[in-house]
């Protein structure tokens, strides 16, 4: 006798846009929605629009029976509140977060990083499927990474993947964790429309193409940046894949090229030739994708 399908909402609460999917126990993507953050409306005014979205994109297909909600930082998974959230605005360390949520839904929320959750919407159904390991990285406000091991997301103590956070120049700029010289402020998108002299990151792709050699080794530098600290998760895990996300990988070939060369440079020791480094296939609803599918898994742990 076939089970009965059942639905899982997935939120994305990022510093611009909150993004929400519906996705079914085969895994089906039913509906994708989004809507301004307004962060300067006030935490209490965005947790509320958090629930709205949801609570409006479900009701067409029926309670769901699980909820994530994916955070563009760090949180406590105990007492479903935030603790550092850099690229968020607002007081966040400490502030209820899952709890007020889940309780204007109806349903209990379970929270992961967003990245994190990027990564296991990749896994499932995008340019991690068939990967035992892998590695994901996304660049877009910040830079984020997740780690895919034995076919499971690896969370170590609570945050594993925070590649971001590596550091790549110890005389760089200030990171918003405290350390100086993250791969999070060298190879983010503002730091590369900056170099470029854009306006955005989009921008600067556009000019690169079109020739512009300033442009051109902005996304150079950025590339190399990724590929020298992704070498070392490479040396590490000897992952078999390595998924390249987030608005920055729209740039194509003007990162992945350096990205890969500086890969081969550094990580001597590991069998690069054959780990493929692909583009992220779900575009800018895999982080609410993947928070339904972390609500869901996490609801049969």
């Amino acid at each position: 006798m076939d089970r009965p399908v059942s639905l899982h909402l997935g939120l994305d609460l990022g510093g611009t846009n909150i993004k929400a999917a519906v996705v079914d126990s085969s895994l089906r993507v039913l509906a994708t929605e989004t809507c301004p953050t307004r962060a300067a409306d006030g935490e209490d005014a965005v947790l509320e629009r958090v629930a709205s979205v949801g609570t409006a994109i479900a009701a067409p297909f029926g309670e769901p029976s699980s909820a994530g909600l994916a955070l563009p930082g760090h949180f406590d998974a105990e007492t479903g509140a935030g603790s550092l959230l850099p690229n968020l605005l607002g007081d966040w360390a400490g502030r209820p977060i899952a709890g007020p949520v889940g309780a204007s839904l109806g349903v209990p929320v379970t929270l992961v990083n967003d990245v994190r959750a990027l990564t296991l919407a990749e896994l499932r159904l995008g340019a991690g499927r068939g990967a035992a390991d892998l590695v994901c990285v996304a660049l877009g406000t910040g830079v984020g990474g997740g780690v895919v091991i034995g076919g499971r997301l690896h969370l170590g103590l609570g945050h594993a993947g925070e590649i971001g956070h590596t550091t790549v120049d110890p005389d760089g700029p200030l990171c918003g964790c405290g350390n100086r010289g993250c791969l999070d402020r060298m190879a983010s998108a503002e730091s590369i429309a900056a170099a470029a002299g854009c306006a955005s990151v989009a921008d600067a792709a556009e000019a690169a193409r079109g020739g512009d050699p300033v442009a051109r080794a902005a996304f150079e530098r950025a590339g190399e940046y990724v590929g020298r600290v992704l070498a070392g998760a490479v040396v590490l895990l000897w992952p078999e894949r390595v998924v390249v996300g987030g608005g920055v990988a729209d740039a194509g070939e003007l990162l992945l090229e350096p990205l890969r060369a500086e890969l081969r440079r550094r990580a001597c020791v590991a069998p690069v030739d054959e780990i493929a480094v692909v583009p992220a296939e779900l575009g800018a609803y895999a982080g609410a994708v993947g928070a339904a599918l972390w609500g869901a898994e996490r609801s049969l742990a």
